[in-house]
């Protein structure tokens, strides 16, 4: 896998060592970068839950109103 080196903060890298209860700074970014991408994922299942619902409802022939 490639690997990348980015600068950070070092009081934001701290932080997220902390919360995450990570032992090095290259696993608590790690974390979090997976956390979003999870997130993310979650979303858009959600999401395309959400889309086929609403797909299913305006499919439906409606009633005469009026």
């Amino acid at each position: 896998m490639a690997k990348i080196n980015i600068s950070l903060d070092a009081e934001l890298v701290v932080e997220v060592m902390v919360l995450a209860g990570a032992g090095s700074p290259q696993d608590a970014v790690e974390l979090v970068v997976r956390d979003y991408i999870a997130r993310g994922h979650r979303t858009e299942a959600r999401t395309e839950l959400t889309d086929h619902s609403l797909r299913e409802v305006e499919a439906k022939p409606q009633d005469p109103q009026g």
